[in-house]
């Protein structure tokens, strides 16, 4: 296995400037997706994490078929996509996921039926499916940098009314607040959180990225500004460790990113000290204990 040094002198070395330069974008994407994760848990809406990841493919399609922007092309497909669902959504007569279900469906399809016009497609797609280290442009740093920042800084203004809208809908509704258009608004968050984190997560495995650290920090705080700040900590954390591991043992990069947030998550499941498995074990034999001690003095 590679040591931490060995892997530090490999960031530095110019010959490998593909390394920190994954780094840097898989650290980025992983800090944004988990500032935004916090409300797609606080509001249930996993599925859109990953009906997204589909939405985006039919906009790379089309942009490798006319050898545009793959991320530009994916960034405008999923936000088109989350506008419809967000206009669509306002029918309550039919849920949301209902709506996710069919929609984002539909745009995946579109997608593969566009892919058919681009003979040799598959393997230069690939790595938007699963992730790539080494396929990333340097342009994409800047972009993934520009968006990233026009990102926290829309959650950070619309840090109230998003908590509001996620928590009670109704209740945001009745105070006046745009619901319509704070649901628009979070579509396109997430929906260009995934798109800049596919190249090094991949578009099948970006969902663990959106909700894992923030699945986790929720079982550690109920304070919504630690969890704005744990968050996006695991997600950089599990993308440095993803990449170390990654590195030592030739493995898929998205892939070792998932495992190792995934066992973050595991690991505070069972050992939070109030929501953990083994917590609230301990927690249930000690308050045995203690009515027992008092029925015994008693």
């Amino acid at each position: 296995m590679l040591s931490p040094l060995d892997f530090l002198n490999d960031l530095m070395n110019p010959d490998l400037w593909f390394l920190p330069k994954a780094l840097i974008v898989a650290a980025m994407s992983s800090i944004i997706c988990g500032v935004v994760g916090n409300f797609v848990v606080l509001r249930g809406m996993a599925s859109i994490g990953d009906a997204v990841s589909h939405a985006v493919f039919p906009g790379l399609a089309v942009a490798f078929v006319v050898s545009g922007n793959l991320v530009v092309g994916g960034a405008i497909s999923g936000v088109t996509t989350a506008i419809l669902v967000a206009v669509f959504s306002q029918n309550r007569r039919i849920k949301e996921d209902s709506i996710i279900g069919v929609i984002f469906v539909a745009a995946f399809a579109l997608g593969i039926v566009v892919i058919q016009l681009a003979p040799g497609y598959a393997g230069s797609l690939q790595s938007f499916l699963f992730g790539s280290i080494t396929g990333i442009p340097n342009s994409d740093i800047a972009v993934v940098g520009i968006t990233g920042f026009v990102i926290l800084l829309v959650m950070f203004l619309l840090n109230k009314e998003l908590v509001s809208v996620s928590l009670d809908r109704d209740m945001a509704k009745a105070s006046g607040l745009p619901v319509f258009a704070l649901d628009l608004v979070l579509y396109v968050m997430v929906s260009l959180a995934v798109v800049i984190s596919i190249q090094t997560i991949g578009n099948i495995l970006v969902l663990a990225l959106l909700v894992a650290p923030a699945a986790t920090t929720r079982l550690l705080t109920d304070r919504l500004g630690v969890m704005m700040v744990l968050s996006p900590t695991i997600g950089a954390l599990s993308a440095v460790i993803g990449m170390y591991f990654s590195w030592s043992f030739d493995s898929p990069t998205g892939g070792t990113i998932v495992l190792v947030v995934t066992a973050i998550f595991l690991v505070v499941w069972l050992f939070s000290p109030k929501q953990g498995l083994v917590g609230k074990a301990i927690a249930r034999l000690t308050s045995k204990n203690s009515r027992q001690a008092a029925v015994e003095q008693a």
